[in-house]
């Protein structure tokens, strides 16, 4: 167990998950007072004393159920006449008849198969729905061992197979909703359960394909990234929503780092009267030197953010960041491009929740002047004819986006101009380095007159550049 464990620590380490020794000797030390043969007690007890970010759940699940998978599949089904006859009562004649007297996974057949996962869900039988999920992947998955597929691809085949819509239908009808309200409960409840009849069907797969190609191989096939480590511009709806709901601590934890940081600069001129009234008791020697605290000014941040496709979620997710941390700076001012550009601090004021103002900006702000392709020349040029005069040496100028600009003219002076007014000039680029300067992106036109130019793919690479801006 404990070699299986350590292997465990390590899969959560490469997945990004920060496990000190010590917490691995506690899940240790957990693991020998706990009932071993009690899955869900195991599982509970290596989460507690390893998982501290409750996003970081889904990650820690995945590589649980592919180190600590239950060997030996195929688990018989019930297939007694008795259980028969309460099948057929429970799913009536819309679902077929009940299991059969085969007596295992492969003695069922679709109908069957199907009355025994409606009565699962219906009945919220979990011993029932592992085994009913176990029985689809073996008649429908169609595994074929040795075959380097993902486990994506085997769900895709079991789940087309099973007919989820219209097993909805029924446990939705099985309620017998007399209002639009209960119908739309009883609806909610019915996608609840089918996810996790997903879930459970996700999960025998990969404990088949354990089985197949052993816990290490299988680990790094299906290892998910960690909110923080999201591509934000590939990233899928249920991944924007992780990161949704990642943003609002992180801009918290930025804030008070910030602001400690910010106490805690070096002290200050020396206080030349505070030091001479310390010195009176030495003749007047100033022995002892008193200095002013410090008073450091905050800087004024300006964003200029391209929204134009899958650019737009990246200046999403900095805008909300940016905004949410703004009492850190003195004064934030927003400007949003395509080929025209916008203003939209306004958008901002008196709003508890960024992520307001960004909805607003995607429905509102007036950044298409002509064909609504990335024009970066044209908007920094139009940004610099506007509001080049409010720059100054306190200011720090972020530029957002990917440098892609449908080979229109650049206008580097624009940048160079800036770089000259302005404290810092950053570029926070979300392609890889691999990719700049690739196509129409001409970032190496204006990285010489950026301070940096950064790659900035991920909230934990972007935690990281504003947490360093103060």
């Amino acid at each position: 167990m404990l070699s299986v464990l350590a292997a465990f620590v390590g899969e959560l380490r490469a997945a990004g998950l920060p496990v000190s020794m010590t917490e691995h000797l506690d899940a240790a030390g957990a693991l020998g007072v706990i009932d071993l043969g009690d899955r869900r007690e195991v599982r509970d007890a290596l989460a507690v004393t390893l998982v501290k970010n409750g996003d970081h759940l889904p990650v820690f699940d995945t590589a649980f159920d592919v180190f600590f998978s239950i060997r030996g599949f195929d688990v018989p089904l019930p297939d007694k006449a008795a259980d028969r006859d309460e099948l057929d009562g429970a799913a009536g004649d819309t679902t077929g008849p009940s299991v059969g007297d085969g007596g295992g996974a492969s003695s069922l057949s679709a109908e069957e198969l199907a009355s025994l996962l409606f009565r699962a869900l219906r009945d919220s039988d979990q011993s029932l729905l592992v085994r009913g999920a176990r029985a689809a992947v073996n008649r429908y998955a169609g595994f074929e061992p040795g075959r380097p597929v993902g486990g994506t691809y085997y769900l895709y085949r079991t789940l087309r197979s099973l007919q989820l819509d219209r097993l909805e239908e029924l446990l939705v009808a099985e309620r017998d909703a007399p209002d639009d309200l209960s119908h739309r409960l009883a609806s909610d409840d019915a996608r609840a359960r089918i996810e996790l009849l997903k879930r459970e069907v996700e999960r025998a797969i990969r404990e088949h394909l354990v089985e197949d190609r052993g816990t290490a191989a299988l680990a790094k096939s299906v290892r998910k990234p960690l909110p923080e480590d999201v591509d934000v511009m590939h990233a899928n709806r249920d991944e924007l929503a992780q990161l949704e709901r990642a943003l609002r601590p992180l801009s918290r934890k930025l804030a008070t780092r910030l602001a400690r940081r910010r106490r805690r600069r070096r002290r200050g001129p020396v206080d030349l009267r505070h030091t001479v009234r310390r010195s009176l008791s030495t003749g007047g020697v100033p022995l002892d030197l008193r200095f002013k605290p410090p008073r450091p000014a905050k800087p004024e941040i300006i964003v200029i953010a391209d929204v134009s496709g899958s650019v737009a979620s990246f200046a999403r997710f900095t805008l909300h960041l940016v905004h949410a941390i703004s009492t850190q700076f003195s004064k934030v001012r927003s400007f949003v491009f395509v080929d025209g550009l916008d203003e939209v601090t306004e958008y901002f004021d008196g709003v508890d929740d960024p992520a307001q103002a960004v909805a607003r900006i995607n429905a509102e702000a007036d950044v298409v002047a002509f064909d609504g392709h990335s024009d970066y020349g044209r908007a920094l040029l139009s940004f610099h004819e506007r509001f080049a005069r409010d720059v100054s040496r306190r200011t720090t100028v972020l530029i957002l986006g990917d440098g892609r600009n449908n080979y229109h003219q650049a206008h580097a002076e624009v940048v160079a101009d800036l770089g000259r007014r302005a404290r810092h000039v950053f570029w926070l680029n979300p392609e890889p380095v691999s990719y700049w300067n690739s196509g129409d992106s001409i970032i190496d036109q204006y990285a010489p007159y950026c301070e940096r130019v950064v790659e900035c793919r991920t909230l934990r690479q972007l935690e990281a550049f504003v947490g360093g801006l103060v």
